[in-house]
């Protein structure tokens, strides 16, 4: 299992060089592929997808909306995003009205979770990328959500005595989270050595980002404790669906984005 979820990690990291680091519709067409099966892995569990398989109204209506919501952002240039995920739910509740009672509202908040949960929240990768000094600015986002995995990780295996939230994740420690978030600084401050970028902010960024990241991978992780699955997916081979490895990027990117914006 190590040596699969090593490999898996060197290729994702050298997908994510490669992506990344040509920026543009390379980037884009990659985040929108990952929102398109997170959302497919989201709507499994929620049941928004039938179980007998194919494709569900609902479910379809979902996908457009996150197309919509992908298409604001390069042919309006993000003016009209918020314009989209109106469009969004309008189209989601006309397949709810017309197709009455076939679907439960539970069912259509989840389809329109699915939206803003991945697709809306990863689209901040692109974003970041986007903008001035994004090329740069970009790699925060994985820096200080991994690496805070890592250090948390590590520090919880050492010293790891007091449970952060022992009946949704048994396994973390405040001690590992403390580590995490100091880990992520550290690493923001040899990243800004690295490439001359502003460190202060850096760190802040890479500090708040490292909170936040920890909020995405219990939420995750509670979605899944609700609905009684291990892996939103298979996809990633040691490491679950997309969902399972981009929980916490999925809350990190949108903190990253706004901060880059107000900071540097």
């Amino acid at each position: 299992m190590f040596v699969t979820r090593l490999v898996s990690g060197i290729v994702l990291v050298g997908l994510a060089l490669l992506t990344i680091c040509t920026g543009n519709w390379v980037l884009f067409a990659t985040v929108l592929a990952l929102s398109l099966i997170g959302a497919n892995e989201l709507y499994k569990v929620m049941k928004v997808r039938p179980e007998e398989g194919g494709f569900s109204l609902l479910e379809l209506a979902g996908y457009l909306g996150i197309c919509l919501y992908y298409a604001s952002l390069v042919l309006a240039k993000g003016e009209y995003t918020l314009g989209a995920l109106m469009a969004a739910m309008i189209l989601i509740m006309c397949v709810y009205v017309f197709s009455y009672p076939k679907y439960h509202a539970h069912q259509i908040m989840a389809a329109f979770f699915g939206i803003v949960y991945v697709a809306v929240m990863l689209s901040c990768v692109y974003r970041t990328r986007m903008l001035e000094g994004g090329a740069w600015h970009v790699w925060l986002i994985f820096l200080c959500s991994w690496g805070c995995d890592t250090c948390a990780y590590c520090v919880g295996k050492l010293i790891g005595k007091h449970k952060m939230a022992p009946v949704l994740s048994p396994k973390k420690s405040i001690e590992g989270a403390v580590g995490g978030v100091v880990g992520a600084i550290l690493l923001g401050l040899l990243y800004a050595l690295a490439t001359q970028g502003p460190a202060t902010a850096y760190m802040i960024i890479c500090g708040a980002g490292a909170l936040i990241s920890m909020v995405g991978d219990l939420a995750a992780s509670a979605i899944k404790r609700n609905m009684g699955i291990k892996d939103y997916g298979k996809l990633i081979p040691g490491h679950g669906g997309i969902l399972d490895r981009f929980d916490s990027v999925i809350f990190t990117a949108p903190v990253i984005f706004y901060l880059s914006s107000i900071l540097i």
